[in-house]
């Protein structure tokens, strides 16, 4: 009989974030990552306010969060790592 390779194909993580240490599920970097960056901004594509006010929630509670975990090292480029990327350019 011969032998056959089996290939398992797992299912695609999505780039969501892992809390409360806000790395992303699926690559491991600081959410949000580029991935989950690309997919907000299509999702939120007519939308540019209410992608603002989403990451504004999502910024305060990772904030939160993460000053628990780390009380001695508070996050630090919040509002970069949350907003600056997701404004309207121009």
């Amino acid at each position: 009989m011969k032998e056959v390779d089996v290939v398992v194909v797992r299912p695609p993580v999505p780039h969501v974030a892992m809390r409360p240490v806000w790395r992303c599920r699926s690559c491991g970097s600081a959410w949000p990552c580029q991935p989950a960056k690309l997919s907000l901004l299509l999702e939120y594509r007519d939308n540019r306010t209410g992608l603002l006010v989403y990451l504004g929630a999502l910024m305060i509670e990772a904030t939160n969060q993460l000053t628990q975990l780390h009380p001695d090292h508070p996050p630090t480029r919040m509002t970069e790592r949350f907003l600056s990327w997701a404004r309207a350019r121009g």
